[in-house]
């Protein structure tokens, strides 16, 4: 298996929990978390896309505490 090459979110603050994104070899994207790297979650460009949409117009405001 190749390296890849994880981008840290730029909203991350120093000493925080980050969100790691990389492009696979595949073009899947992988999704990790700095404090447990070893789980990621893989997704294609497209669904991603349409999470963020939906995630940006407040389709998911209701699972906020």
């Amino acid at each position: 298996m190749s390296t890849l090459a994880w981008q840290k979110s730029s909203y991350c603050a120093e000493g925080n929990s980050c969100l790691n994104l990389a492009v696979a070899p595949d073009r899947t994207i992988r999704l990790r978390e700095s404090e447990d790297p070893d789980i990621t979650l893989t997704t294609t460009p497209a669904h991603l896309g349409t999470f963020i949409r939906a995630a940006k117009a407040g389709a998911f405001d209701h699972l906020a505490p």
